[in-house]
């Protein structure tokens, strides 16, 4: 395998772990609606953060993956590390029953993604 193909691979895996961590965000903005309107939001709400905070960290992996073996910039692990830490923030508000820092974090944390996702 060529050192272009095994770059594009990490290039997709990345890819991949950005477009997953965007819809796992999105997704959390639906099943809070239906914490609003149904008896089972909540549960789906507190599956899909867990979720979420599990793409945040595979995006971290993928950022370190794409980074070690190639050289290239440490930049996107700054990137999926911040997500991280805005992941962790958002659980902790989120269980600590905060909406007025929680909803908007959320939409921050969906912008970003989506940024992130549009910039690869």
């Amino acid at each position: 395998m060529t050192t272009q193909a095994t770059a594009q691979q990490r290039f997709t895996f990345l890819q991949i772990a950005i477009t997953l961590q965007t819809l796992t965000i999105f997704l959390q903005a639906v099943s809070a609606g239906l914490l609003l309107t149904s008896s089972y939001g909540e549960m789906l709400h507190s599956v899909g953060a867990r979720v979420m905070y599990g793409a945040s960290m595979l995006y971290v992996l993928a950022a370190v993956l794409a980074w070690k073996p190639g050289g290239g910039s440490p930049r996107p692990i700054w990137y999926a590390s911040g997500f991280l830490v805005l992941a962790s923030v958002q659980v902790a508000v989120g269980i600590a029953h905060v909406p007025s820092v929680h909803l908007p974090l959320g939409v921050l944390m969906f912008g970003l993604s989506a940024l992130a996702l549009a910039r690869r």
